[in-house]
């Protein structure tokens, strides 16, 4: 069987280059030929948490290239197509997808970019509907300097929001966020809820993208307005928190968790963004912000890059 390159998972809680066997689609499956990968906190982070290291698995979740091989029940002008992909084992050479978990890349958008974009899409699009969210509406995102939610940000704003409120703890990042759309930042507030209200004369705001967790969700929730959604996602604050039930309940506040993971929850959102969320990114009003392209050789940068929280936006992978 022929072989190819991939990254594994060391028991030092880095990645090694490693030849494995080529993948060969099946029905429902295309083949991608790899040019970029985009690292994503959980690639880094579900190793560190790992009581054991599998080194036998692949690492890696979103990566971007061109359709090589097509499955047997798949329409075959597929080949030779740039898509990009969330798939398991996605930092590789070629690498194996359910074709209802790639997007065709827009041709004005470069693979380095596109491979950054499926999770941020899937997740932050998934969060605004399960919000409920209708265009004119008042968009609080919390820990939007995450690379998603710099996603999340323009997303909701190209989406018809009246006003976005963004948070950061970096005032040094505050300009790329008002370069992103958001209307109000936010600087590393101890109440978040008093700020906002301020910010919506005193009403709070319809919904909340929070990506914190931690001290952050339970001021999320007091800066909703009566009857506001928050949508929670993320865990950059830790994944415990204290909330105020009264806050809640007397606000009539909707709190809802959302993980995307099972194969059909991803088919049917990446379905939805395909439809609603591409346009805005060929037209250029959504992108990933792109913190770097580092050589595959080079991966160990990539991982410190992530793991002490250095980057502003993807860090993402070129493969030779």
């Amino acid at each position: 069987m022929p072989e190819m390159t991939v990254l594994a998972p060391t028991r030092d809680r880095g990645w090694a280059e490693r030849a494995r066997e080529a993948p060969v689609p099946g029905p429902g499956q295309v083949l991608l030929e790899s040019r970029y990968v985009a690292v994503n906190n959980a690639d880094v982070t579900g190793m560190d948490r790992a009581d054991e290291v599998d080194e036998s698995t692949v690492v890696g979740y979103e990566t971007a290239g061109t359709v090589v091989a097509v499955g047997p029940d798949l329409d075959q002008t597929l080949a030779g197509t740039r898509v990009a992909a969330c798939t398991p084992s996605a930092f590789a050479q070629l690498v194996v997808a359910d074709v209802r978990h790639t997007i065709p890349v827009p041709d004005d958008v470069p693979l380095e970019q596109a491979a950054a974009l499926p999770t941020a899409l899937l997740t932050e699009h998934g969060a605004l509907r399960a919000g409920g969210f209708q265009a004119g509406q008042t968009v609080l995102v919390t820990g939007a300097t995450s690379a998603i939610g710099l996603v999340g940000v323009q997303l909701a704003k190209a989406l018809g929001a009246r006003t976005v409120i963004a948070t950061t703890r970096s005032a040094a990042k505050a300009d790329l966020l008002r370069d992103l759309g958001a209307d109000h930042v936010v600087l590393g507030s101890d109440d978040l809820a008093t700020e906002v209200r301020d910010l919506t004369d005193g009403e709070g705001v319809d919904l909340v993208l929070e990506h914190v967790a931690g001290d952050v969700l339970g001021q999320a929730v007091g800066a909703c307005r009566r009857h506001g959604t928050v949508v929670q996602m993320g865990r950059l604050g830790g994944p415990s928190s204290v909330l105020d039930v009264d806050a809640l309940s007397f606000g009539r506040v909707t709190l809802v968790g959302v993980s995307f993971g099972t194969a059909d929850e991803l088919a049917e959102l990446l379905g939805t963004v395909r439809e609603q969320v591409l346009p805005l990114v060929a037209d250029g009003r959504v992108r990933p912000v792109i913190d770097s392209v580092i050589a595959w050789a080079d991966a160990a940068d990539a991982i410190d890059l992530v793991r002490h929280g250095r980057s502003v936006g993807k860090v993402v992978l070129a493969l030779p």
